[in-house]
């Protein structure tokens, strides 16, 4: 299987960090790169935890030639290109690394069109147009678009049994950044914990994008974006018999398991997540942050 990687957006090295898993990689290219946070990780796996059977990035694009050539070494990708249209019939699946939905559509369409899958980093898209047009394909099994920590590590215990806890009293995420772009990191912890979903939302008077969610029929989900702070993503979870506490920093695994996701897809056709929730986590943050202090949005099923 042929994969291709394309995009690039600032503070992002998800085309590096995913390559990598992939193909391994070059230490020395790395360190070129400039990303010694995704090299530090990658050096305390083990070999054999890269690579997947028959898997291959082959080629690169991003939207400047030394990023590209930087990517290529670092990756070990064979193949740079000047343009992403290069890669149509070259590829067997595409990986797009940029998390600015602005972009998604103009990098994916020309690839859905022809019947390439494609990975695309979150959020997929906040416009309703854009939406409309890729629902297809997610039905397809055609298009993958997550946060990896639908899949992190560290919720694994709660993934596998949270009613362990008693009755669920409450469920709290804590992420830095703002909704738009960082609030999907917690929406698809917690949709992954199969807790139900989001039937409402309103937001909170704070001096951070703070809202309160419904999942279900009354489970209250607490979710904080915290803008401009440290490293903070965090889920726990609130029982009558007990609780539990999560802070997801294993990105490797994250992803290991995203692409992993990803390429089974690529294999059967079979969407991994269900493309109704796809569609509307993506409503959901689009309302969400339109909404004003004290505002609620009803999320229709």
């Amino acid at each position: 299987m042929r994969l291709g990687v394309i995009g690039l957006s600032e503070g992002n090295g998800h085309p590096f960090s995913f390559s990598a898993i992939v193909n391994g990689y070059d230490a020395d290219g790395f360190r070129a790169a400039g990303w010694p946070v995704i090299l530090e990780y990658l050096q305390r796996r083990a070999p054999e935890e890269f690579g997947f059977p028959g898997v291959q990035v082959t080629h690169a694009w991003t939207q400047d030639a030394a990023t590209t050539e930087r990517l290529r070494r670092a990756c070990r990708i064979e193949h740079g290109v000047d343009d992403p249209g290069e890669m149509l019939g070259q590829v067997d699946a595409l990986v797009i690394g940029r998390d600015d939905w602005e972009t998604h559509a103009g990098l994916a369409m020309p690839f859905l069109e022809r019947g390439t899958p494609v990975f695309c980093d979150k959020p997929l898209s906040l416009d309703p147009a854009e939406l409309e047009r890729f629902s297809p394909y997610l039905r397809q099994g055609l298009l993958m678009s997550t946060s990896g920590l639908r899949y992190a590590r560290e919720l694994d215990a709660m993934r596998a049994d949270p009613r362990r806890l008693g009755e669920l009293r409450l469920v709290s995420a804590t992420v830095l950044n703002n909704m738009e772009r960082y609030g999907i990191h917690m929406l698809d912890a917690v949709a992954g914990l199969g807790l139900g979903q989001v039937t409402r939302v309103t937001r909170l008077d704070a001096p951070h994008e703070a809202f309160v969610l419904r999942l279900g029929a009354a489970l209250p989900f607490l979710l904080n974006c915290l803008g401009n702070v440290a490293k903070t993503f965090r889920v726990s979870l609130f029982g009558d018999q007990g609780h539990a506490h999560a802070d997801l920093h294993d990105n490797f695994s994250a992803f290991r398991r995203t692409l992993a996701q990803f390429i089974e897809m690529v294999r059967t056709g079979r969407p991994p997540i269900p493309p109704d929730e796809t569609m509307r986590t993506m409503r959901l943050i689009a309302g969400a942050r339109a909404l004003a202090p004290g505002d609620t949005l009803e999320l229709s099923p």
